[in-house]
């Protein structure tokens, strides 16, 4: 059987790269298709696989400035050649997806989240876009939802990271998704004898993540707080100049340092909504609570009162009574307790559930008066990407 993996861009070791890895381990011989790669920056294991990029890798700077090929990637996608392929995997965040797969291939699409810049978070990412993306925007916008929408139907079968996800595939695509959490190395945090007098905060530093509010909630208070990541210049010293003493700011570190803080922290602040959140996860398999924003993917990682503490509404004074609520009951939590709930999230757990969702989808595709997709409304769209109404 002939495996192809596709993923949307390859240029850090992220969550979506982590399920190409967990991918790589189940199809040791599948070969790898992307838009852009830069080999220097992902993993060896990755490395090893053969890895076909897109037209777009020729253009100066690609992997660096991707971003801003979005309108080009439904054009370099559908150019890949899959012919030939028994199987094709997505792992879907970017356009990945949108591959014509051959009529006889099972193509199984892992979503991290239909694309956000053009859905849910459209009206965000523009007022935080440059003036020349913000005037073409509205131009593009509705005709690559429309082409997303459409291309959601060259799937089989979806696999969402979260129930978060699976609602939003099923807004966006009135398509059913099966819900299997994202590999997670649990195995590689430990919890530390000794805790420092500090919070923490890590992950890319990008607007929506809502760090600014850690920073204003911990330097009203006082209490230290240690910032781990980096994101754009802009977005970075936006955050130093309202940050108080008592925060402190990181940049990207190596994984020993992440680790270290995660074992040793308080706890982890999390004040984003995440589609999923890996960060908590490792939080929590290094026995440390978290306190989290109560939407998205937190509210199917945390369990209030057991393994942290969730706030309801993205505000300084929400946080800030979220951190005393946690201060009052801080000797409640239980580092092995904690640990045990994080290990539902392992790698061997996803390697499993996918590889029985693909099985079961294979054999779909082989048995007499094989089904069709869960398709759940028509397949016409308007160019907006609405579903045009039966008649």
């Amino acid at each position: 059987m002939r495996v192809a993996i596709i993923h949307y861009w390859l240029v850090s070791m992220r969550g979506g790269e982590k399920v190409v890895e967990a991918l790589c381990d189940m199809y040791p011989d599948a070969d790898i298709f992307t838009l852009v790669c830069d080999e220097a920056r992902i993993s060896e294991k990755i490395r090893r696989h053969r890895i076909i990029t897109s037209g777009l890798q020729k253009i100066p700077g690609a992997t660096r400035y991707y971003q801003s090929l979005l309108p080009l990637m439904p054009f370099a996608l559908e150019s890949f050649d899959l012919r030939g392929y028994d199987l094709i995997i997505s792992s879907e965040s970017g356009p990945a997806k949108g591959i014509i797969p051959p009529p006889h291939a099972t193509h199984v699409c892992y979503c991290h989240s239909p694309m956000r810049y053009i859905w849910d978070h459209y009206h965000a990412y523009r007022e935080n876009a440059g003036l020349l993306a913000r005037l073409m925007m509205p131009v593009l916008a509705p005709m690559l939802r429309s082409w997303d929408a459409n291309s959601s139907l060259r799937v089989d079968r979806f696999v969402a990271n979260s129930h978060h996800v699976a609602g939003r595939i099923r807004k966006y695509y009135r398509r059913s998704a099966t819900v299997v959490p994202p590999p997670v190395a649990v195995e590689d945090f430990a919890p530390a004898a000794d805790l420092g007098d500090f919070y923490l905060c890590a992950g890319q530093i990008v607007p929506y993540k809502r760090i600014d509010l850690a920073v204003r909630a911990f330097s009203e208070m006082g209490r230290q707080l240690v910032i781990i990541g980096d994101g754009a210049k802009a977005d970075v010293d936006a955050l130093k100049r309202i940050a108080g003493p008592s925060v402190r700011f990181m940049g990207r570190a190596a994984f020993p340092v992440l680790k270290a803080n995660l074992a040793h922290c308080r706890a982890l602040v999390f004040p984003g909504e995440e589609d999923f959140g890996i960060v908590p996860v490792e939080a929590m398999a290094s026995g440390r609570p978290v306190i989290a924003y109560g939407r998205g993917g937190a509210l199917e990682t945390v369990v209030p009162g057991q393994t942290g503490i969730l706030f309801d509404e993205q505000s300084v004074d929400a946080l800030i009574e979220a951190v005393h609520a946690f201060e009052q009951r801080e000797r409640s939590f239980h580092p092995d307790a904690i640990r045990m709930h994080a290990a539902q999230f392992s790698a061997a757990r996803f390697r499993a559930s996918m590889q029985k969702i693909i099985d079961d989808e294979l054999a779909a595709k082989k048995a007499p008066g094989a089904k069709g997709t869960d398709v759940l409304a028509p397949a016409s769209f308007y160019s907006d990407g609405r579903p045009v109404p039966l008649h």
